[in-house]
């Protein structure tokens, strides 16, 4: 039987959109770029991104699976069809895309994310995403959220381009092919390794490459510069579990953006990125002509260096095609994230003060035997996404479903949110959609910031009891707006709460809400367990072949 994996693949851009690039002299080679109006074709193909081939059956060459990169400039408005052609029995055949970071302030019905904003796409059906950022610039990306659909390939960057970005004397080269990505990869479909308590990766790859511990020497992807010029490295954490620590051998990296928010330039020499996260770093290729390890070490178990694992390769223009033999030395300057600061309009909104904002939560986020609950309740995906409920009259927590899921929030408050967490799992990166927020703490750091805060849309929230991570934000944006933590195999296992922003006013709130969304939840509820993919009885019994650490047998999301 030929696994394979998921892939976004036969896309077709309708608008590409022109991208900005300041270097003058030398052009690099790109990946794929679309632009705002494009159509995305998912399917299944069989590829081999870390040397390992995932089909027991044929001969397919270590290909890389890098993602093409969607563009826009600040105030395009976007126009996305989705279109499923997913065939593979083993995996799941329905599928949702959600364009990560992006608020859909009057759009929540394009957020893309399944049993909350909307009904996933069935087999052979496709959705328009019609939307505009219209105050949005920096770096974004997009991704499956139906259960676990990301970890198998799904997921791709997304990059609005600011003309009039007020850091652009920074920089001189800022395209597609600066755009890096970083993500965790499998040699089990995800929908056997859902049922696995703790699964972990086999690799990780650095736009779409690498390589993994006792494998062949596959290919690594390389990122070419030119002496003296200056590179606005745009980074992306496209994993379902793992942070990396990044670093390049023999350069500083100078830090200007996090999660789509400008911050004042900070330079390291080594940062932590987590699940769901993204930064521009300004990288001046000042060094000897030569080839440099650019280096992304997971927090797995016995990851290393060693063989090129977890590598990539900064080639400058002259240098000889060969892997680097620099060697790695330990930071003496890593980022904190105590140290970013918000470029513009700095300062948390409301009274500076722990616990006097309008409105004040504290979430405690518990696991137990793998599962996990937040304020004693894991989270359920309901049989109606939560906009469709609001939409059809319900407006009290009381009315919306799952119980014990969903927060109701009054309009234009300013909400503090502290959470923490206890058991095995963390360290949590928690995003929320809908907003970006102002992290007050830092998970493991005892000062609060009220006055410049670095502003994004995913933060650690630790892993010890004693940590925590306390974040405002404004309740402008209504509609119901998922918070989770970003390792996708942790919200599939109950790591999630709904915001439901002032329900009675959504409807108002919304832009005209496109037909064929209604259509979504029919066509999908109709499917048979067939029809839905996963693997059914049989994923449930190849992840036993595997392991004993199991989840109790679960229903198809």
């Amino acid at each position: 039987m030929l696994i394979a994996i998921l892939l976004v693949s036969l896309i077709s851009s309708i608008d590409a959109a022109s991208i900005v690039s300041r270097s003058q002299s030398y052009q690099l080679s790109q990946p794929t770029v679309l632009g705002p109006k494009s159509r995305i074709t998912i399917g299944n193909k069989a590829i081999a991104p870390d040397g390992f081939e995932r089909s027991p059956e044929g001969n397919y060459p270590s290909t890389s699976f890098r993602a093409p990169v969607l563009t826009s400039h600040q105030g395009d408005d976007f126009a996305i069809e989705v279109v499923n052609e997913l065939k593979d029995e083993s995996m799941f055949k329905s599928t949702s895309v959600h364009w990560h970071g992006l608020f859909q302030n009057g759009t929540n019905y394009a957020d893309g994310t399944s049993f909350v904003t909307q009904c996933p796409i069935a087999q052979n059906h496709s959705f328009l995403h019609s939307f505009s950022a219209p105050n949005q610039a920096g770096t974004y990306w997009y991704h499956s959220h139906y259960s676990v659909q990301y970890c198998d390939g799904l997921r791709g960057p997304l990059v609005i381009y600011d003309p009039n970005d007020p850091l652009a004397h920074m920089y001189d080269v800022d395209d597609a092919s600066t755009v890096i990505t970083l993500s965790d990869w499998y040699h089990v479909v995800a929908p056997v390794l859902r049922h696995i308590i703790g699964t972990t990766a086999n690799s990780s790859l650095i736009n779409g490459l690498g390589r993994y511990a006792g494998g062949p020497m596959s290919d690594l992807a390389v990122i070419n510069v030119i002496p003296g010029k200056r590179y606005r490295m745009r980074l992306v954490a496209m994993s379902c579990d793992p942070s990396f620590h990044f670093s390049v051998d023999d350069h500083n990296l100078t830090v200007i953006e996090a999660d789509g928010q400008l911050t004042e330039p900070l330079v390291v020499d080594e940062l932590r990125i987590f699940a769901g996260q993204r930064y521009s770093v300004v990288l001046v290729a000042d060094k000897p002509v030569d080839n440099y390890w650019v280096r992304s070490l997971p927090n797995l178990t016995h990851a290393s260096y060693e063989g090129g694992t977890n590598s990539a390769i900064l080639r400058y223009q002259g240098a000889p095609i060969a892997d680097p033999t620099t060697v790695y030395t330990a930071p003496e300057n890593e980022l904190k994230e105590t140290d970013l600061h918000a470029l513009i309009n700095p300062g948390a909104p409301g009274i500076p003060e722990y616990g006097k904002a309008d409105i004040n939560l504290n979430l405690t986020v518990k696991n137990t035997n793998g599962t996990f609950y937040v304020n004693n309740v894991p989270f359920k995906p309901p049989t109606v996404p939560v906009l469709l409920q609001i939409l059809s009259g319900a407006q009290e927590p009381s009315q919306l479903l799952p119980h014990g899921n969903i927060i109701v929030l009054e309009a234009n408050k300013v909400v503090e949110l502290t959470l923490s967490t206890s058991g095995p799992g963390g360290p949590h990166p928690i995003h929320l959609h809908g907003h970006s927020f102002d992290v007050i703490q830092s998970a493991g750091s005892k000062t609060f910031n009220y006055v410049n805060p670095v502003r994004r849309d995913v933060v650690s929230a630790g892993s010890t009891p004693e940590q925590q991570m306390v974040i405002r934000w404004t309740t402008d944006n209504s509609g119901p707006w998922f918070l989770h933590c970003h390792i996708d195999w942790h919200l599939d296992a109950g790591f999630a709460v709904v915001m439901a922003e002032s329900p009675s006013d959504t409807r108002a709130h919304l832009n005209h809400v496109p037909h064929e969304w209604d259509q979504l939840c029919p066509i999908f509820d109709s499917l048979s367990p067939s029809q839905l993919g996963g693997g059914g009885r049989k994923s449930y019994e190849e992840a036993a072949s595997i392991t004993t650490l199991l989840f109790p047998p679960s229903p198809l999301p």
